[in-house]
């Protein structure tokens, strides 16, 4: 395809720019983050109601879209709607993660708690290989954690207190997370080792 007009300029309309963006115009990806990165990031604040989170999504998007560009037809439709579809489904992904992570913050935090008061367990011995693991782990990953766990902190505030990138504090959460529930299976008898 011949470009009529100079990206530069501004010039080229919607579909122009689509179809310059689906046989890899590498112009055309900046020209369609200028002209729609506001949309897609506007849909995922809304959806996710976390700035770090919506951010992250627009990011994803457009490298999504990027690297499946070959599967952009433009003539099935605008291009901008074709990002948004794209955006719906990093918002779903996204509130999936969110409830994994819930959800393994619930099990392991309501272990730390039960190991406290619960001396005639037979899971005593579960919960506090949970709290050691924990306490075994290197900072800031084990710092972070705890604020989670202990202080019951957001991730937007543990980056905030530790001065840390919130791509990173998730990033230690997840791990972390992930290797205390790998730790469980593996004493629990539902891991590689049988009890």
């Amino acid at each position: 395809m011949r470009l009529v007009r100079s990206v530069d300029t501004g010039e080229l309309s919607a579909a122009e720019v689509g179809a310059a963006f689906a046989v890899g115009h590498e112009d055309c990806l900046a020209e369609a983050y200028r002209r729609w990165s506001a949309l897609v990031f506007g849909v995922a604040l809304r959806a996710l109601g976390d700035r770090a989170d919506a951010e992250d999504v627009t990011q994803q998007v457009f490298v999504s879209a990027w690297r499946s560009r070959t599967t952009f037809e433009p003539t099935a439709g605008p291009l901008s709607a074709w990002l948004i579809g794209i955006t719906r489904h990093r918002i779903a992904d996204r509130l999936a993660g969110r409830g994994r992570e819930q959800r393994t913050v619930a099990a392991v935090g309501g272990l730390h708690e039960q190991a406290a008061v619960a001396a005639g367990d037979d899971r005593l011995v579960d919960r506090l290989m949970l709290v050691d693991e924990l306490n075994k782990m290197d900072d800031p990953r084990r710092t972070i954690l705890g604020l989670a766990f202990y202080e019951d902190q957001t991730h937007t505030e543990i980056a905030e207190r530790l001065d840390l990138p919130i791509g990173t504090v998730k990033s230690h959460v997840r791990r972390g997370l992930l290797h205390l529930r790998d730790r469980l299976k593996e004493v629990t008898g539902d891991g590689t080792s049988g009890a």
